[in-house]
């Protein structure tokens, strides 16, 4: 099981394909593993470094707080170690958050940057789904099962959700790497401090916004908000997906990545 020690923890990797290097980084609560639907494609014309955060799957729980710019060097750092010296980086959801301080931190690392199914925090994206989120995140008295279908309920359509032989799967493959309650509100905290509203200015890499049109917990307002504030930034909206596209449209979701990426990749 390939680990290396970065920014003082412990971070699972994999290195899938060949070609430019594409690292991607997941969001609240998901490890590397639910890049499933991407992996196949993507790695059929790039190196992809997939990895687990910190707190989540096989990499180190941690049990200290930490900020989303600690999480982005563990991103920069291991890297480093893997020995690339630019990468592709793709970010989804609080993988977006990463995605954009290592972006801002470190800008000569990155070739391309992709931000799926995210924002750049603040307190108007908070307010704008305080209702939302306590809602998700009422969960007293049920069982770890039925706390991830309420979860994907209010991340995917219904058409989607209606699916329940394919929600079990994700509820199992969830509950095969079952996160620490403690572990899941570090990354929750962390993620609900950040707020970049004021140095999208500051991201200088060529960069894709991907948002689903129907996603609730980011409605798309705060994908164009992203648009008008990263100077190089063009935003491509997925219909008939709500907020875990890359599980909802990934034939979609793959095809807008390699499009954007085909000039780094030659």
């Amino acid at each position: 099981m390939p680990k290396e020690t970065v920014n003082g923890v412990e971070l699972y990797y994999k290195l899938k394909g060949e070609g430019p290097p594409l690292a991607m980084i997941q969001g609240l609560g998901y490890s590397s593993r639910f890049w499933f639907n991407q992996v196949p494609e993507l790695k059929k014309h790039f190196r992809l470094v997939l990895f687990d955060n910190r707190d989540v799957g096989k990499s180190e729980i941690v049990e200290e707080e930490y900020e989303m710019q600690d999480m982005a060097r563990d991103a920069r750092e291991l890297v480093r170690e893997l020995g690339f010296d630019r990468v592709n980086l793709l970010g989804l959801s609080m993988g977006g958050y990463i995605a954009q301080h290592f972006a801002i931190e470190w800008p000569e690392l990155i070739d391309k940057l992709i931000l799926v199914s995210t924002h750049a925090g603040g307190p108007a994206y908070l307010e704008a789904t305080e209702d939302l989120w306590e809602e998700i995140l009422d969960v007293e008295g049920l069982t770890e099962r039925e706390i991830y279908r309420k979860g994907y309920r209010y991340s995917v359509t219904k058409d989607f959700f209606d699916n329940q032989e394919e929600i079990e799967k994700l509820i199992d493959m969830r509950i095969e790497d079952s996160q620490p309650p403690a572990a899941y509100q570090r990354q929750f905290q962390a993620a609900s401090r950040f707020d970049l509203t004021d140095g999208l200015d500051e991201i200088e890499s060529d960069t894709l916004i991907i948002a689903g049109a129907e996603d609730r917990v980011v409605p798309t307002q705060f994908a164009e908000q992203l648009e008008q504030g990263i100077p190089f930034a063009k935003l491509e909206l997925i219909k008939n997906a709500a907020h875990l596209v890359h599980l909802e449209r990934p034939d979609r979701l793959n095809s807008l990545i390699l499009d954007f990426l085909k000039d780094t990749n030659g």
